[in-house]
């Protein structure tokens, strides 16, 4: 099932390098015409995201938010259980989140005083697929962070949205629902319309257009990431179970035929043992045609021979979800240092983390793992620096100021704080 790349081959550097090199680019054909419906929505409002949504989805809007009573509605469908999970789930994502603490702060010194203040967004707009899909595990994961910040107003947009999406939307406090998809979403999101408001941050993953849009719409309003296709790398030797593992491959397979489901295997014999699994995993598995697809495009068994080379390669691959199938995983976790989320031991699946562990699941991919972090509660917060200077204290400093400012050549730099300071230019 998967194809092998080993430790020592000839190719194996170049091998390797191509998998560490992925990214999250996208087909200019792509970017292009998400950069057309935003300038479409941009220029003409609603209309255009009617219009849009009528060419690309087939449906009519008649109201581009949905209604309280067919929110409430929707939400009385969904079987009790459901609604029991749900609230489980979020109430277990709260509680994570709010021991990510953000604290205001000032220094007082010498006539200065410098403080950082810590603030939430005023409002923020979710992104969620929907359709014939149904994620209500992405609504929590990502307003329970928002609510925790304290952001002021969240509103969710997803086509079509599920009973289930719309009892995860309740649970997690969203405000208001707006019924429509891909980039003309993203585009009366961030820009507005007369029926959606302009927000301060857009999260949520989506498809290629979806995230075309929010790369071009990015500095006008602020993102989490963009998301490129779902990953998991998993390191295993001896000590793992060949079913699991392959049923933790097949997990993520199973989201798209883009998926990117590798294997570390610490000898041989462990990828063979898990080649066998996946075959006779897949045979019944219901998504088994996307499965296959990913394993056949993306899917890799690395072989190597020793546990500090395979988590060595972890750290290169930087993936989305790290699992450690190791024997003495506790003792290895230390050293990853770029994954999304780290899945440590052979009982920690990646589904407990996609749907009720606590942590979000919105984790970065395509190997943004070695420079960005999963989305938490600082994503919806804001930093503003404070700076308050007594007349003693602009003096002292003055000097030493204007000497930086001149050395740039920014002489109006450095006359505004010589004049304060009563000097001029040249003073020593």
């Amino acid at each position: 099932m998967l194809r092998t790349i080993s430790e020592g081959e000839p190719e194996f550097d170049r091998k390797l390098k191509a998998l560490v090199d992925r990214s999250v680019l996208l087909p200019e054909s792509i970017e292009s015409g998400a950069r057309a419906i935003i300038a479409d929505v941009r220029r003409r409002g609603d209309a255009a995201v009617r219009e849009l949504t009528r060419r690309f989805e087939g449906r009519e809007l008649a109201d581009l938010e949905l209604a309280v009573a067919d929110w409430d509605a929707a939400v009385a469908r969904v079987p009790a259980n459901v609604r029991q999970a749900l609230a489980e789930a979020a109430s277990r994502i709260r509680s994570y989140h709010e021991r990510e603490r953000y604290t205001s702060y000032e220094t007082v010194e010498d006539g200065v005083r410098l403080a950082c203040r810590f603030t939430p967004l005023g409002r923020v707009g979710v992104y969620v697929p929907g359709g014939t899909a149904r994620y209500p595990s992405s609504v929590l994961m990502t307003v329970v962070p928002a609510k925790v910040a304290g952001v002021g107003e969240v509103c969710m947009t997803t086509p079509g949205p599920s009973p289930e999406t719309l009892a995860a939307a309740r649970e997690a406090g969203v405000d208001r629902v707006f019924v429509l998809g891909g980039a003309q979403a993203i585009a009366a999101l961030a820009y507005g319309t007369v029926s959606v408001p302009r927000v301060d941050k857009i999260v949520g993953p989506g498809n290629a257009y979806v995230a075309a849009a929010k790369r071009l719409v990015f500095g006008d309003v602020g993102i989490d990431m963009v998301a490129g296709p779902t990953e998991v790398v998993i390191a295993a030797d001896a000590s793992a179970n060949p079913a699991w593992v392959a049923a933790d491959l097949l997990a993520q397979a199973e989201h798209d035929v883009l998926a990117v489901p590798i294997l570390i295997a610490v000898g041989r014999e462990v990828a063979a043992r898990v080649d066998v699994e996946l075959v006779r995993q897949l045979a019944d598995l219901p998504r088994r045609a996307i499965a296959e697809k990913a394993l056949a495009g993306q899917g890799v068994a690395i072989i190597v021979t020793e546990v500090a080379t395979a988590v060595a390669l972890v750290n290169r691959l930087a993936p989305e979800h790290a699992g450690l199938a190791l024997a003495d995983a506790r003792k290895w976790a230390g050293s990853v240092t770029a994954a999304g989320a780290v899945f440590v031991g052979h009982e920690a699946c990646e589904a407990l983390g996609d749907y009720f562990a606590g942590p979000s699941h919105v984790l970065p991919t395509g190997g943004s793992a070695r420079f960005s972090s999963p989305l938490g509660v600082g994503d919806f917060l804001k930093r503003t620096s404070f700076l308050d200077y007594d007349l003693s204290a602009v003096r002292k400093q003055a000097p030493a100021i204007a000497c930086l400012a001149e050395v740039e050549g920014l002489e109006g730099h450095a006359r505004s704080v010589l004049l304060r300071a009563g000097r001029s230019t040249g003073d020593g």
